[in-house]
């Protein structure tokens, strides 16, 4: 591979990287929230460490994503109106429940 020779580091493969164990851990200079902890908080915080978005990062009225399943007329028939199907297939349900009351 070639070496890029404007970085001020060379690069290291992360795969080459070796496994870190719980010894490792324990020696390791732990930071939660800029703060140094001690390691076994440091290892709880990691663990504790969700995937994603942070909470409360999102719009309250954000859109949520589901899995909702459809006819494959009324499928197509949205599609067919192309980009931006999605939005317009969401208008039409906001317009029915405009004319219909929850049961």
């Amino acid at each position: 591979m070639n070496e890029n020779k404007n970085a001020s580091v060379p690069w290291v493969d992360p795969d080459d990287a070796p496994d870190l164990g719980d010894a490792d851990l324990e020696q390791a200079v732990w930071r939660v929230a800029g703060k140094e902890v001690p390691p076994k908080a440091g290892m709880a915080a990691m663990r504790r460490a969700a995937r994603g978005r942070p909470v409360g990062s999102t719009k309250a009225g954000a859109k949520q994503a589901v899995t909702v399943r459809y006819s494959p007329d009324v499928l197509a028939a949205f599609r067919a109106m192309g980009a931006g199907w999605q939005s317009k297939m969401d208008d039409a349900l906001r317009e029915w429940l405009r004319s219909h009351t929850a049961a």
